[in-house]
């Protein structure tokens, strides 16, 4: 397990650099991760670890997807949760999801407090709920990450928190 706590802290670790740099998670880290972490799991548990990295792989994607489908959210963020859960497996990606969406809940909250945008952010909040009051979710193209003109989280970096403060209480 050691091992995979090294390597799972080396990729959320690695991917804050680019990201917060240029607000992106370039593909060849989040794929090779995944790939790295499904042969990890094939070598060392066989069929079942390799079962236990796809399902992670899965889950991560999938729990972070509805964001990027909103457009409020990059796909690096979704590819890199993803990696994460290849290495750690569905049950602790779960983990590492929820605490990732609280750090980044603080995170943007903090970043809006320091950028004097919580006004915006507030009233972009009321309009992106009765957006979808009437309309469904769906994105609301003058919010999406394309368009907003507010501050911006690299996400990487709740995503480090999360995946820390996990392995920290597991």
């Amino acid at each position: 397990m050691t091992a995979i706590r090294l390597a799972v802290l080396a990729l959320v670790l690695i991917a804050c650099v680019p990201d917060l740099r240029t607000r992106r998670i370039p593909n060849v880290l989040t794929f090779g991760a995944a790939v790295a972490g499904l042969v990890f799991h094939i070598v060392f548990e066989g069929w079942s670890g390799a079962t236990t990295s796809v399902l992670g792989w899965l889950l991560g994607v999938a729990l972070f997807f509805p964001m990027f489908a909103l457009r409020g959210m990059g796909a690096g963020d979704v590819k890199l949760l993803g990696a994460v859960g290849a290495w750690l497996g569905p049950a602790l990606v779960f983990w590492v999801a929820l605490i990732t969406s609280v750090a980044g809940g603080v995170l943007g909250l903090v970043l809006a407090l320091l950028h004097g945008y919580v006004g915006s952010a507030l009233r972009n909040l009321r309009a992106l709920l009765g957006y979808w009051r009437v309309m469904g979710p769906r994105p609301l193209p003058e919010l999406t990450l394309d368009t907003a003109r507010g501050p911006r989280l690299a996400y990487a970096v709740p995503i480090a928190i999360g995946t820390m403060v996990t392995l920290w209480l597991k």
